[in-house]
């Protein structure tokens, strides 16, 4: 049972109400758009839970007439209606789900997926560098696109910090869970003792901004240039074209040195710095909405433990859905999708019953 028919009665008295008001002559035209659309999603949901209830109750009328028949070839045939009306149920379920959830106009953005060393001096870069082999395999599997916006390497060949630009279909609906902390126990390489050390690398994952989305005044923009540091070859140490924005209200700040041309960084340092906008826009959203409900819904803000990865045990643990696997080594290649359905999942569990719960 996906909905209650508590809820599906609730469901269809308030699309009756709303499709009365949207027809008043009285209704104001601002709120015609907004009626309109919670109407056309309550249709939707209604529809559809009337499409599982048939099939449900063709399933239920196959097995009383498969009871009731004893000729042979009946049964076959009972059998296999039924079989085939059971293959839909799964299918009509998830549609319902969905339905059941606002879908947000960020899950089909690109991103700007930023990693950076935490705790851990070496041990922490050179996880962090395990961490973008990691998502840049999941991104081939996917078919995504995934590109340098900027690194910063260390000696031994980790990163301290590293962004890439992730392009494809619903890039940011699957990887907006991937925010947060990511922790590492294994004995780092220069460990004599065999001592297993814990080391962290913060993941943030930003939807890829447009301009309609953040309105920025360029009186508030503070825009520095300076010589870039690291490989690009012989203009690193005698040109000014790396640029750090910095948006004076927020506090936040967006850089980019890898292009030789301080025009292209600069271009590019302002989209990350408007995706970076959006993000703490929709995060603010979020936590009104938690206030709203009373209700804290754990997220995956950068301040949270999400997920840990024990090398010595082969053990990978996502800590917000409670899933363990034992098959590090395969996840580390790009295998995140167990992972990333499962939360998934989850979210759309909890979307479902928020929205539910206003009937």
């Amino acid at each position: 049972m996906v909905i209650e028919p508590k809820y599906l009665d609730a469901i269809r008295a308030r699309h009756a109400d709303l499709t009365e008001k949207v027809a008043a002559p009285n209704l104001d035209a601002k709120q015609r758009p907004t009626l309109q659309r919670e109407i056309n999603q309550l249709r939707d949901i209604i529809a559809q839970a009337d499409e599982l209830e048939a099939c449900n109750a063709a399933i239920r009328d196959a097995e009383e007439q498969l009871r009731d028949t004893s000729d042979p070839e009946m049964q076959e045939l009972f059998r296999e209606e039924i079989s085939n009306l059971t293959k839909q149920l799964p299918l009509l379920e998830k549609q319902l789900n969905e339905l059941l959830v606002e879908q947000s106009d960020l899950d089909n953005r690109s991103v700007y997926l930023e990693i950076r060393a935490g705790t851990g001096g070496q041990e922490a870069a050179l996880f962090a560098g395990d961490l973008l082999k990691m998502y840049t395999g999941y991104a081939a599997q996917m078919g995504w696109r995934a590109d340098f916006e900027t690194e910063s390497h260390t000696d031994l060949g980790g990163y301290r910090e590293a962004v890439l630009h992730i392009q494809g279909k619903n890039v940011y609906g699957h990887l907006k869970y991937e925010s947060g902390v990511h922790r590492v126990q294994r004995v780092p390489s220069t460990e004599t003792q065999g001592r297993v050390h814990t080391s962290t690398a913060t993941v943030a994952v930003l939807p890829e901004a447009k301009e309609v989305d953040v309105q920025i005044n360029p009186a508030d923009l503070r825009i520095d240039v300076y010589r870039a540091s690291g490989a690009g070859g012989q203009h690193v140490n005698t040109t000014d074209s790396a640029v750090r924005i910095t948006h004076i209200p927020t506090g936040v700040v967006a850089t980019c040195q890898d292009e030789r041309s301080q025009h292209k960084n600069k271009a590019k340092a302002m989209k990350m710095l408007q995706s970076r906008l959006l993000l703490a826009q929709v995060e603010r959203q979020e936590e009104e909405q938690r206030k709203a409900r009373k209700e804290q819904v754990g997220g995956a803000t950068r301040s949270e433990k999400v997920r840990t990865y024990n090398y010595p045990q082969n053990r990978i643990t996502d800590h917000r859905v409670d899933l363990t696997l034992k098959n590090l080594d395969f996840v580390m290649t790009g295998n995140l999708s167990e992972i990333v359905d499962a939360l998934r999942a989850e979210d759309l569990e909890r979307r479902k019953r928020e929205f539910l719960s206003r009937f």
